[in-house]
């Protein structure tokens, strides 16, 4: 495990662990080292930090933003936690192989496969998550469900967060099952127990349940 990692986590843990009163539960099913990708919902910008917290004994390799590299500072911690950038939903071939090699090396990959915050929105999941698992397929494949981190922020409110790691019911990647169905089955599964919510403070929070709303409004006039 990378020093900078090792740092980035021991800053980030009394925050996680105190303030955020975080609750772990399934932690048992996390492969001490077998290849293993993770599948996420991501409401809240922490959601990184706090998988990253929850795991405690394994380094988690997640699949980030490529814009995050944008800034140098930001960019030089990334690298030096072995994070991968990705250029959301256009099917970076690039990032998926270094994703792979990672995998065939043994890591533990953290993917959030609606690609964004949800802001609270119904978003649909994208297949790199599948991909991986169907490209490695010793790989263990793993649902996590995080609830609470919107609510780090929310001072004074004291939040209380859960990170939930479980086995999908329906099994691991079968053969011949796609890599955009491997995603859906296990996000479906992960979102039954999480459903999106509104990150934000205040008035920006506000602006997130309206467009939210709005968006839900929208789809179901079609």
């Amino acid at each position: 495990m990378p020093l900078t990692y090792r740092a980035v986590m021991a800053v980030s843990t009394p925050i996680v662990r105190w303030w955020g009163r975080l609750d772990v539960v399934g932690l048992e099913l996390l492969p001490d080292s077998r290849p293993t990708v993770l599948m996420v919902n991501h409401d809240s910008a922490w959601d990184p930090i706090v998988v990253g917290v929850a795991a405690r004994r394994r380094q988690i390799r997640a699949l980030a933003k490529s814009s995050l590299w944008n800034s140098k500072p930001m960019a030089w911690v990334l690298d030096r936690m072995g994070q991968v950038p990705i250029e959301r939903g256009r099917g970076d071939i690039a990032a998926l192989r270094v994703a792979i090699d990672h995998l065939h090396g043994g890591s533990c990959l953290g993917v959030f496969p609606e690609g964004t915050v949800s802001r609270g929105r119904t978003l649909r999941f994208l297949s790199g998550a599948g991909r991986l698992a169907t490209a490695v397929p010793e790989a263990c494949v793993l649902g996590v469900r995080i609830t609470g981190a919107v609510d780090i922020i929310r001072f004074p409110y004291r939040p209380r967060v859960r990170v939930e790691f479980f086995a999908p019911e329906g099994g691991q990647p079968r053969a011949g099952e796609s890599a955009i169905a491997v995603t859906n089955r296990v996000m479906a599964e992960v979102r039954a127990g999480a459903p999106p919510a509104v990150p934000g403070r205040g008035k920006k929070r506000a602006e997130f349940e309206r467009a939210a709303q709005a968006e839900s409004d929208l789809a179901g006039t079609r």
